[in-house]
């Protein structure tokens, strides 16, 4: 059995990836603190190092994190975690997967 060392919710956050010099949008599928599981048709395999922005609702900016590596690879989806991520995002990721987590115990998701 898998043990993740984060919370994670299913969250539907719209995100931009940047690999090799090409941004492409994406969707999260679910989300951590720790990292996320992406729906895109990027090609990527396991260990490759790629650059991801996140659109977080009401954030003035976008959550930059600049170093997430590829952990796994499946049709369509794959899964990131991020290595380094700066207070200020890590803030405002912990702010929205909370959000997300009282949605889904009131059972308004």
């Amino acid at each position: 059995m898998e043990r993740r060392q984060h919370r994670r919710v299913s969250a539907q956050v719209q995100g931009f990836l940047l690999v090799n010099s090409h941004e492409i949008e994406a969707v999260t599928l679910d989300l951590s603190v720790g990292g996320a599981k992406f729906e895109c048709e990027l090609e990527v395999y396991p260990g490759k190092v790629i650059r991801v922005r996140l659109i977080i609702p009401g954030a003035e900016k976008p959550v930059s994190i600049e170093d997430a590596r590829v952990q796994w690879v499946g049709d369509d989806t794959f899964g990131v975690s991020f290595q380094s991520i700066r207070p200020a995002e890590l803030d405002e990721l912990e702010q929205l997967i909370d959000e997300y987590d009282e949605a889904e115990g009131s059972g308004h998701a």
